[in-house]
């Protein structure tokens, strides 16, 4: 399969034909090879329209809602970007891509560490890793310019509040298990947001002492 012109194909119908126009996420989007980030059986899938299966109950977004979210943190190129829920890297390297540094948390170890190997032959070293509960934060990284959540919180977790800058910028889902808007939390002062709720999504849930219950 030709994935290149699959992407070009990809980036073009999905994300400029949707209106996604920040010109470095369109980069990041044709430069980025989604298909190393998913299982060989669903290679071929790698650019449809959808989310795809990575394991663990976790999924890999659909290229769109990368995108999105990625356009929404209205990136300069100089931040430090706290992600929360590494899954298969490939968000990561979509910042990576843009972004200076990104911090990246994932509470499942296998996915953890499939990810850091695959970023790390394709190349990328501004990338820290961290197995651990993301709705606790990364204290000792903080503060972030930006956050991004890609899991669906019940509510913006409070450290993540606290270890985001002033001025900062947060993207997330939230809502319930099964239903969520896409949210855009933009930190005004110390204790102060200005939150913008945008659309309807559905991502698995952020599991952890800020988020939902393992079996709940």
């Amino acid at each position: 399969m030709n994935f290149e012109e699959l992407r070009k194909k990809m980036v073009e119908e999905q994300i400029i034909g949707r209106d996604v126009k920040d010109e470095k996420v369109i980069k990041a989007m044709l430069k980025v090879p989604r298909e190393k980030f998913v299982s060989e059986e669903l290679r071929r899938y790698a650019y449809e329209d959808s989310p795809l299966e990575i394991g663990e109950g976790q999924t890999i977004s659909q290229p769109y809602m990368v995108a999105k979210m990625t356009e929404l943190l209205n990136l300069k190129g100089n931040e430090k970007i706290l992600e929360i829920g590494t899954g298969s890297g490939y968000q990561t390297a979509i910042l990576a891509e843009i972004a200076k540094e990104i911090c990246t948390i994932e509470r499942i170890k296998i996915l953890l560490e499939r990810a850091r190997k695959t970023l790390n032959e394709l190349g990328y070293r501004n990338i820290k890793f961290k197995l651990g509960d993301g709705t606790l934060g990364w204290e000792e990284e903080a503060p972030f310019d930006r956050i991004i959540i890609t899991a669906a919180a019940p509510s913006f977790p409070e450290p993540l509040k606290k270890q985001l800058k002033i001025n900062g910028i947060a993207v997330l889902p939230e809502g319930t298990k099964f239903n969520q808007w896409l949210v855009v939390y933009k930190k005004i002062g110390k204790n102060e947001f200005l939150k913008e709720k945008l659309f309807l999504c559905a991502f698995v849930p952020l599991i952890g002492k800020y988020g939902f219950k393992e079996n709940s």
